[in-house]
């Protein structure tokens, strides 16, 4: 197996993070109480996670047995909480750290998968489970039609995130640190780039 060193860590935390205060914000915006809150800010940045390490056969899920994982989640919920007039201010926030785990998410999802000696293909759709696990069970909770059955590109930009991960370790193109960084700028870019200037997949008319 791979060697998942300090910087994988470093990112998987961070995508924790970002996540759970997208699920926090999104928790505080309908009215929850304080458990609910944290318990949503939990699913939101473990709940990939921990989906792809039963996939992998890594049991326990390292969201439950590393209490760094919970620790995250539960300072980015009591942050949120504290500053939330101050996260109130940035722009769309739920949008803004949602596709931050989104690309987070989506490379160390793959970079584990191949870590444990999984195929490209294994890679790829997990790094893509990872990074929309945990957006799907935040709006299933807040009773949302989950972002990743829209129009708008979210899954997409996971895929790209994995591909560029599994394509660039498979030929070597960079170091493992470095392909990672641009795989998590170039999914972040396309995931905000398609807000901005409202890019969608097709959608189909019923008429």
């Amino acid at each position: 197996m791979e060697e998942l060193h300090t910087f994988y860590y470093f990112l998987d935390l961070a995508g924790t993070f970002a996540f759970a205060i997208s699920g926090a914000t999104a928790a505080r915006e309908r009215g929850l109480d304080l458990f609910g809150i944290c318990a949503v800010a939990f699913t939101v940045a473990c709940g990939g996670g921990i989906t792809r390490d039963l996939c992998i056969g890594a049991i326990p899920p390292e969201g439950i047995t590393n209490w760094l994982y919970l620790s995250t989640a539960m300072v980015a919920a009591i942050m949120t909480i504290w500053l939330y007039p101050i996260v109130k201010k940035i722009n769309r926030p739920v949008i803004l750290f949602d596709a931050a785990g989104l690309a987070l998410f989506a490379v160390t999802g793959a970079r584990k998968a191949l870590a444990f000696g999984h195929n490209a293909e294994v890679a790829i759709i997990l790094g893509i489970v990872t990074a929309v696990g945990g957006g799907i069970l935040r709006d299933i909770l807040l009773n949302r039609v989950p972002i990743v059955l829209e129009k708008e590109i979210y899954a997409s930009a996971a895929l790209l995130g994995a591909m560029i991960v599994v394509l660039g370790t498979s030929f070597d193109w960079l170091t493992s640190d470095w392909i990672s960084i641009i795989a998590i700028f170039v999914s972040f870019s396309l995931r905000m780039l398609a807000l901005r200037y409202h890019w969608n997949l097709p959608i189909f008319s019923n008429k």
